[in-house]
């Protein structure tokens, strides 16, 4: 009976941490289309900070680990990447130098629709790509790096602020329909 159970509960183990890597993960072929059309949104997931005094706040708060905290709200946070326009919407966890004042959000948020985009391979296969926003003036450079399954990892570089990485995935961006209004 012994080994019945202990052979059930391997079993068990291996099928959970099976789909627990699955999640979240697209087909290659549909990664390597959005990866070609250059189109596609980023979802943040993660938020890692370079500072380790932020890290070290975060974890100091009583009852709240600061993993959670850096854990983002899905489908929240996102870099859209179109043909004639980039829009990033991203929240910043880290040491700004100069600070805007009366200005209360120090997240990235921002439309850029003056950009180049650099597109190369890794040799594991990987798509890197280099956007340098010309039209923003804190922002100086954001490097996407997209894996096979989808997952994505962002950094992004700042002329007034400490650098910062995302963990997340890429997806399809979503079709706003016109409203039909009379």
């Amino acid at each position: 009976m012994k080994k019945y159970l202990t052979i059930l509960s391997i079993f068990t183990l291996i099928l959970s941490l099976q789909s627990c890597s699955a999640q979240n993960t697209a087909d290659s072929q549909i990664v390597n289309s959005l990866v070609s059309s250059e189109e596609f949104t980023f979802h943040a997931e993660r938020a890692n900070p370079m500072n380790y005094d932020v890290i070290n706040a975060l974890g100091s708060m009583p009852n709240n680990p600061s993993t959670r905290i850096l854990q983002l709200d899905a489908g929240s946070y996102s870099i859209e990447l179109k043909k004639e326009k980039m829009e990033v919407v991203l929240p910043y966890f880290g040491r700004a130098f100069n600070s805007t004042y009366g200005r209360s959000d120090n997240s990235y948020r921002f439309t850029s629709k003056d950009y180049t985009v650099t597109k190369s391979q890794s040799k594991k296969g990987n798509w890197i790509f280099k956007i340098k926003p010309n039209d923003v003036n804190n922002v100086s450079d954001i490097n996407i790096e997209v894996y096979k399954n989808g997952k994505a990892f962002t950094s992004i570089r700042s002329n007034d602020r400490q650098p910062i990485t995302y963990d997340g995935y890429i997806s399809k961006n979503e079709e706003i329909k016109p409203t039909n209004s009379k």
